[in-house]
């Protein structure tokens, strides 16, 4: 069964406010430095002592971008100077050299993702070198059954590149696009034919790549419903298999690339509302699923099918079909779970080489959950999911009465009945169609470190 999706345009106005995405729960704004290394260990250990160990997921953060885009908000160093590469892949070396024992070998790597920056700043001799190491440290499927992914820049791959990228094991690429219109993308200084990123598909589509996603961003400089709806129709013109459509948060005081916008070029809200409602609308009515939050898949892809079945989980990179893992996170930034815990590695460079050059995991900090985080990471993975909760699973699995153990929550849950939001009844509840596009208020309400605090500083606006 697919998701529907109504725009109410009033309910959004009243319930637009800043919260979090839920690529996690609690969120990195809970993450603390009291984590340890020996924290990290014991976890792992925990972990490998389960009767059936989880597979493994990695996530590399590769900084590098050759220039810098006005609004990204990413962890990045702009540099022309390619040979940072060389040496940041020894340092990545060292880092799998300290994590790899500390995890059984015959857990197998089902989820691996290259982000950034812009993985593809490496060459295709240093994609083959971090994947030869990766190899050599853990297991790597090669029956390509994985779910392998990279972000990539257009401009910075040709065919041969793909066919490393393909050779080396990646079975999924997501191609930043953000606008196709020439004056927005000056606006925000990320220049890329439309010609060069069609061909990227098109060249990762005979190179066999099994999914192919598009990155857009709404709410940009310049940019209009018109404008807006040129990019929606030459991008499904061009029928990736997903699209992600972000809201662009204007945090200056935040993301030092952003004071470069001009904030008199920004559309207003009202604009936002109506690209975002058109967006919808383009984007369904070409026969695009709409699964949550800013992604949209076709309804054979992989996504749409595990929403349908259940399965559809949330982790760091978004929604995934493969998140029963513990994920180690390589490279300065770089956030991990294990063990249901979270860890996140320094965000300095400099700070990274030196803990790995003492022989230390280059840790940060992190946070180890409580009882209660895990259930209410549940219920929230399950809402963001799913749309919808069953009382009585949850009540089975935790031994405990949903309605008296959050009564304040259902409080509110009640309130956005009222409004329209979803449907409850003691067995359980739904989010309706008018309320899907506002499922992170909803999971807002059973986030215990967001009561009673502002959180408007700490987030984006969720429309």
């Amino acid at each position: 069964m697919t998701q529907n999706v109504i725009f109410d345009e009033d309910l959004i106005r009243r319930y637009d406010q800043s919260g979090p995405r839920y690529t996690s729960y609690p969120t990195a704004a809970q993450f603390h430095s009291d984590i340890t290394e020996q924290d990290y260990q014991r976890w792992a250990h925990s972990s490998n002592e389960d009767p059936i160990p989880r597979p493994l997921s990695l996530y590399f953060h590769i900084p590098f971008c050759d220039t810098v885009c006005f609004y990204c908000a990413c962890t990045k160093i702009v540099t022309r100077q390619h040979d940072r590469a060389t040496r940041y892949l020894d340092y990545l070396n060292k880092e799998m050299a300290l994590h790899a024992p500390l995890f059984d070998p015959d857990r197998r790597v089902e989820q691996l993702h290259w982000g950034g920056g812009t993985p593809t700043f490496l060459d295709n001799g240093e994609i083959r070198r971090l994947m030869d190491m990766t190899g050599r440290h853990f297991s790597l499927l090669d029956d390509d059954s994985g779910e392998y992914s990279i972000e990539v820049d257009p401009r910075s791959v040709d065919e041969s590149k793909l066919q490393v990228l393909r050779e080396t094991g990646f079975n999924r690429i997501s191609l930043g696009v953000q606008d196709f219109n020439p004056d927005i993308q000056k606006a925000v200084n990320r220049i890329q034919g439309e010609d060069i990123t069609r061909n990227v598909l098109d060249t990762s589509r005979q190179l066999g790549f099994k999914s192919v996603n598009m990155d857009l961003i709404y709410g940009l400089p310049l940019q209009t419903v018109a404008t807006f709806s040129e990019t929606l129709r030459r991008t499904v013109d061009m029928s990736p298999d997903r699209i992600a459509v972000y809201n662009y948060a204007h945090l200056p005081a935040r993301f030092k690339p952003q004071r470069r916008i001009n904030e008199a070029d920004l559309p207003s809200p009202q604009d936002k509302l109506d690209i975002l409602q058109q967006t919808i609308r383009l984007l369904t009515d070409a026969g695009y699923v709409y699964i949550g939050m800013d992604h949209f898949a076709k309804p054979d892809d992989e996504l749409t099918l595990a929403q349908q079945d259940g399965t559809l989980q949330r982790n760091f990179q978004g929604y995934s079909t493969h998140v029963d893992c513990d994920l180690i996170g390589i490279g300065m930034s770089a956030i991990g779970r294990v063990c249901d815990n979270y860890n996140q590695n320094v965000r300095d460079l400099d700070h990274y080489y030196e803990l790995l050059d003492a022989g230390r995991l280059p840790l940060e900090r992190g946070i180890e959950l409580e009882p209660d985080d895990l259930l209410r990471r549940e219920i929230i993975t399950e809402l963001m999911c799913h749309f919808k909760l069953d009382f009585r699973i949850l009540e089975a699995r935790w031994d405990f009465d949903f309605v008296q153990h959050f009564s304040v929550e259902h409080e509110a849950l009640l309130g956005m009945q009222d409004d329209g939001l979803l449907s409850i009844n003691n067995e359980g509840m739904h989010i309706l169609p008018a309320g899907r596009l506002l499922v992170r208020n909803i999971c807002m309400v059973f986030d215990r470190y967001l009561q009673g605090k502002d959180s408007s500083r700490r987030f984006s606006k969720v429309i």
